[in-house]
């Protein structure tokens, strides 16, 4: 089925059912066929309350996050699309706060699919539509949207120009959709995804962006001058500054008072946080104080992102005072981000990973090479994946993760347990032990 989507209501689920019927059964860039859907729906789209869009390679879900938690901190309503869902299809629309509930989910689906049956749109195409059409018809104040793959020929991209976009870490994933060069675009793979991220620049937007290398900020600061913005970028505009584990966030018109401590963890979602309010910033209309931001980074989160698992029925497979984390890195730029955070543990890691047959076991391996204990190798159920020969000699294959972690011998004095590899793969953790996204 698209995406692993299933739905313990069965009116949803015969609405899965139809879309994976109807839908291709894979991504497929391209506006022309959401534009076609969008206008019989009466284009939603165009009717949404203020909206920030937000790409990258790896970071836009926690910063979607963090606007939402600030927003919502300053007392505002907010619709928020992101993608992929890990254990529930509901946890991609988020209405005014709360995750959609199934009687609307279903009747959505079904109008959405009714007009869809001859345009062989795809399944986030289906949903994106579904989506715009909650957030046109239930009020809100603000709206986030997360891309889901590149940024100028995703399904999001239908909309009008939004009060704020955001570009978050850039790195190299999707290569088979993303890496193919056209006329007159980058052929060099980091330049070449730049570009694609930053095509969801609209004239009339404003612009927040990371730091970049020079040559993939370059390329983001020509389109988004061809659209006539001008990039507020981390390191010229703004700037996050670590203080143990907080942070101060300055921009050129001045410092926000006191120190931001974010709950995830990671010195990335320093700066995740940090492109928030830069977008924030930049945005026209009502300005969270600096208690909402204040308290919106304290309580944002966003599940397996560096996520430490609670006393569950898997984490109970392991000895008492065990620390298990659970993170979705899988490519290089989020295993480097792993390593990093890391660095500062002197225990060594037995790494339990699953990985999509598209991606790169190096992505993760290589970062935590001098620190793992033991490699154990899982399978993605419902998707293609390496088998543990691709992780190298020293990994073993478990039929599950329940059966990785009973076969580990763990001294949690000196050893951590870690769960990397996939997004999908996390989705089924946090299922088995009993944390559902909320």
């Amino acid at each position: 089925m698209p995406d692993h989507a299933h739905s313990t209501d069965p009116a949803v689920q015969a609405q899965l059912d139809r879309l994976a019927a109807l839908s291709p059964g894979r991504d497929i860039l391209g506006l022309e066929r959401i534009a076609e859907l969008c206008a019989r729906l009466g284009n939603p789209q165009e009717r949404l309350p203020r909206t920030f869009h937000v790409a990258g390679t790896n970071g836009k879900g926690s910063t979607c996050a963090y606007l939402r938690a600030i927003l919502e901190a300053q007392g505002r309503r907010v619709h928020a699309y992101t993608s992929p869902h890990l254990v529930r299809f509901n946890e991609r629309i988020r209405l005014a706060g709360e995750l959609i509930d199934d009687a609307l989910l279903a009747a959505l689906l079904a109008e959405v699919l009714d007009n869809a049956a001859d345009l062989q749109a795809s399944f986030f195409e289906v949903t994106t539509a579904a989506a715009f059409l909650a957030f046109a018809r239930i009020p809100a104040d603000d709206c986030i949207v997360e891309v889901g793959l590149g940024g100028r020929l995703d399904a999001t991209n239908i909309i009008p120009p939004p009060a704020a976009c955001g570009i978050a870490s850039l790195g190299i994933d999707h290569e088979a959709f993303l890496l193919a060069p056209e006329d007159g675009t980058p052929s060099e793979p980091a330049m070449r995804i730049a570009w694609e991220k930053a095509g969801i620049v609209k004239p009339g937007a404003a612009l927040a962006t990371l730091a970049y290398p020079p040559p993939l900020g370059h390329v983001i600061a020509a389109r988004a001058e061809a659209a006539g913005v001008a990039p507020f970028v981390e390191g010229e505009a703004w700037s996050v500054e670590p203080v143990g584990d907080a942070f101060r966030w300055t921009s050129m018109d001045g410092a926000l008072p006191g120190l931001l401590r974010p709950r995830m963890a990671g010195a990335h979602q320093m700066r995740n946080a940090g492109l928030a309010i830069a977008m924030l910033h930049l945005a026209p209309g009502a300005k969270p104080d600096a208690e909402a931001i204040r308290n919106g980074v304290a309580g944002a989160f966003w599940p397996a992102r560096l996520q430490r698992l609670e006393t569950g029925p898997l984490t109970a497979l392991l000895p008492p005072a065990t620390d298990v984390w659970l993170d979705g890195a899988h490519n290089a730029d989020a295993g480097i981000q792993l390593a990093r955070h890391f660095e500062t543990e002197p225990r060594r890691i037995h790494l339990v990973t699953g990985m999509l047959a598209n991606k790169h076991p190096d992505a993760i391996l290589a970062p935590l090479a001098s620190r793992l204990a033991s490699i154990s190798v899982v399978p993605v159920p419902g998707h293609d994946h390496h088998d543990a020969a691709a992780f190298g000699p020293d990994a073993r294959a478990a039929t599950s993760v329940e059966a990785a972690l009973a076969g580990l011998t763990v001294d949690p004095a000196n050893e951590i347990v870690l769960i990397a590899g996939s997004l999908y793969l996390a989705g089924e953790v946090l299922k088995a032990n009993g944390e559902l996204p909320e």
